[in-house]
Order: C-alpha cells, then sequence, then structure tokens
C-alpha cells in the first residue's frame, strides 16, 4: 500500500529548482535520476553534453518519463547554467581549492533565499565527477557523507539523497531573507573581469593561473553575487585599483 508523504507547506519552493547532469554516460542512470526525481518532487532536469535520450533512459524511468521528455539539452555546462542565481556541485573527492560543505549545511544557506531565487543542483559524470574547471562554475561545493572507505554514491543515489535531503525540509521555517544573487552567467562575467585585472597587475601568471583561479571561484561562488556587489567590485577593480 502506498502511503503518500504530503508536506502541508512548501517554504523551499521545489519548483525553482534544477538537476543539472554533465555529460552522463549511462542513459539508464538518467532514467533513475528521473525517477528520484519524481519521488521527491522535483521535476526541472537539464543535462549538458548530450543531444537527446535513448530508450534505455525511459526503461528505468518508472512513472518519470514526463520528466524525460520535458529534458533540456544543453552543449556546455555553462550554458546548462547560465540563467541560474544559485548552483550546487556534488562531489566525493576532497579539493584542495574549493571550501567543502555538507549537503545540511548547504540547505541552510537555501532557506535565506527568496522564492524567485532559480536553483540548480549539478550532478557529474559516472566515471570521473565534476572537474574543477566545472566547479569553477558552481556557488557552493557539497559532499555526501558516507561510512568509512566506501566507494561513492553511484550518480542516481547521490541525486536522491540530496533531493530527499532538501524535500524532507520543505516545511522548515525559513529564515530573514537577503536578496537573490545574479544569474551564474553575470556571476560568472564580474570574475573574469577581476580575474583579468589581477593579471594585468601581476598578481596571477602562468604558474599560478590554474591554482589563484579555482580559488577565486570558489571564494566568489560563496559570496553568491548580488547586484549590490557587482557594482561595488567593479567600481573598485575598474577605479580603484587604475589609479595606482
Amino acid at each position: 500500500m502506498k502511503l503518500p508523504y504530503l508536506l502541508p507547506e512548501d517554504r523551499l519552493h521545489r519548483a525553482r529548482f534544477t538537476v543539472i547532469l554533465s555529460h552522463p554516460e549511462n542513459q539508464e542512470n538518467i532514467g533513475l535520476v528521473a525517477r528520484a526525481m519524481k519521488n521527491t518532487g522535483f521535476s526541472r532536469l537539464r543535462i549538458a553534453g548530450l543531444t537527446e535520450l535513448q530508450p534505455e533512459a525511459f526503461r528505468t524511468a518508472v512513472h518519470s518519463a514526463d520528466i524525460l521528455r520535458k529534458a533540456a539539452f544543453y552543449p556546455t555546462l555553462a550554458e546548462a547554467l547560465a540563467d541560474l542565481n544559485l548552483v550546487l556541485a556534488s562531489t566525493a573527492r576532497l579539493r584542495k581549492a574549493f571550501r567543502l560543505m555538507t549537503i545540511d549545511q548547504v540547505l541552510e544557506k537555501l532557506l535565506s533565499f527568496p522564492a524567485e531565487t532559480r536553483i540548480g543542483l549539478v550532478f557529474g559524470n559516472e566515471r570521473t565527477g565534476l572537474s574543477d574547471r566545472e566547479l569553477r562554475l558552481a556557488n557552493f561545493v557539497y559532499f555526501i557523507p558516507q561510512a568509512g572507505r566506501q566507494p561513492s554514491y553511484n550518480l542516481a543515489a547521490a541525486v536522491l539523497l540530496s533531493l530527499y535531503t532538501i524535500f524532507r525540509r520543505s516545511g522548515s521555517e525559513p529564515i530573514p531573507q537577503i536578496a537573490p544573487p545574479l544569474p551564474r552567467k553575470e556571476q560568472e562575467d564580474c570574475l573574469q573581469l577581476i580575474l583579468k585585472k589581477l593579471e594585468k597587475r601581476g598578481f596571477m601568471h602562468e604558474t599560478n593561473r590554474e591554482h589563484v583561479t579555482d580559488l577565486l571561484c570558489d571564494l566568489f561562488g560563496r559570496l553568491t553575487l548580488s547586484e549590490r556587489d557587482r557594482r561595488f567590485l567593479t567600481a573598485v577593480f575598474n577605479k580603484g585599483l587604475d589609479r595606482d
């Protein structure tokens, strides 16, 4: 017998969430992701690096084919994230340049953003996960705790655990809200301006470029830039530093 788990109020506004798969390899995994989304009340799916789905995906998407039929395809991950305000990336590995948070810690932050904030949850390739270059596109990088030295969760399991964590907190009391971040592309444009200024001033050079870029991407991602933040930073780096 099915026991529907219905929440009286969805204060996390699940409709604003989008699941993004970056270059998935296994079509059956994509179907299982759609099933996990359906189980937890999420419906927006984007896929970077593919142009269509195969029958294998629909075979495992039990009662979730509608999510697959509405899935959007993008050539690159950056294009799949361009219009989102807040991007959360899942990783199973420690990263030197990126501060890792648990999914529960990230969720506490989500509660502070208003309902119109468009949020993306990014999951990487089944074999390689998300690269450092892909993690640069995220505001927050999180991991899902697991026991001992077990291999990482498979793609569908990682998606299900992430979405279920959000689902079970959908009725939580909100905390005072802040302005929504800029769309991801505008956050990225501001960061690129700053990187160019730092390179021009000699702070960033051939031997440290990758490391500094990773550190700044991690920092600016966690800042979740608003329009006010962008205006201030643009003024500092366009005017204040150019006077030296």
